[in-house]
């Protein structure tokens, strides 16, 4: 079985169990037009903050706002400095904008209501961990689950075998309120009860959302809806002709053939300033950067 089963670090424990957040999500429906959407936001760290706390409270994954704020203690930042909250996306580059998109490289989901709409619901997630990678493909929603219950894989009991073989739902269970099973059987889109663990590879296969994400997302979806796993380090789009590319990756050298291959697949090849494309590549923010010539 590949049920998830959340594995975090110390401090994220211990930040857990200071007590719950109050937050401001902003996930859910962007209006994408030429292939971006969204905002960035900025905010001046007080001494409360933490990029980790700050991540949860704007609905963004722990990936996104730390490589947004690379130089910045995600733990302990310093007072008064201006960071960047990840807002502003480009589309994955799909054959057919239909259902929902998970790009593992980026740890985020789309779901598309319609080929013809720019209206797109958009979460950050949490992906399988090392040896247990999130498969790629293409499946469909076959269950749709409200308070799960977790049968413990045998795997996982016995790494713990304190564990027992089934979690009922409630606030202990791993699998949150809400669980969409994919065709693949032993895979789920589905909630947590660890949420500092989004935008982290911290599963044993599933996909996890904010508690509130997967709320929304198991509303609008139904049965038989695709799912389309990909594992796309660029994109790219050309918006009021400027060319766009967004950089998930640490393989400086292999992102960067990348980009080249899908600007020129995109006839942008010709517009593209390449001394602005390898610091983009160089800096790999994650976010949408400016390369035109």
């Amino acid at each position: 079985m590949r049920q998830s089963h959340l594995l975090i670090s110390s401090i994220f424990v211990f930040l857990l169990c200071a007590g719950p957040l109050q937050r401001n999500a902003n996930g859910g429906e962007i209006q994408f037009l030429q292939g971006v959407g969204g905002m960035n936001g900025y905010r001046t760290i007080t001494a409360a903050d933490s990029l980790v706390e700050l991540a949860l409270r704007n609905d963004v994954g722990y990936n996104e706002i730390t490589a947004a704020n690379p130089d910045v203690d995600p733990f302990d930042p310093k007072e008064g400095i201006s960071i960047t909250i990840p807002g502003r996306l480009i589309l994955p580059d799909v054959p057919r904008r239909k259902g929902i998109v998970v790009n593992l490289a980026e740890m985020r989901l789309y779901y598309f209501h319609s080929r013809k709409s720019n209206i797109v619901d958009t979460f950050p997630i949490g992906i399988g961990d090392e040896g247990w990678d999130t498969p790629t493909g293409s499946y469909r929603i076959i269950e749709k689950i409200a308070n799960p219950a977790w049968t413990v894989p045998a795997s996982i009991r016995a790494q713990k075998p304190e564990l027992p073989a089934v979690v009922p739902p409630g606030p202990e269970n791993p699998l949150g309120s809400y669980a969409l099973r994919l065709s693949i059987g032993t895979v789920l889109i589905h909630g947590t009860d660890r949420p500092y663990g989004i935008g982290r590879r911290v599963s044993h296969g599933c996909m996890h959302l904010y508690p509130e994400d997967i709320k929304k997302l198991f509303a609008k979806v139904k049965v038989g809806t695709e799912v389309t796993i990909i594992k796309q380090q660029v994109k790219a789009t050309i918006a009021d002709g400027r060319v766009l590319v967004e950089l998930h990756g640490s393989g400086t050298d292999e992102v960067y053939q990348e980009a080249l291959e899908l600007l020129q697949s995109k006839g942008l090849g010709p517009k593209v300033d390449l001394a602005k494309l390898k610091t983009a590549v160089r800096d790999n923010s994650g976010l949408p950067v400016d390369v035109t010539r």
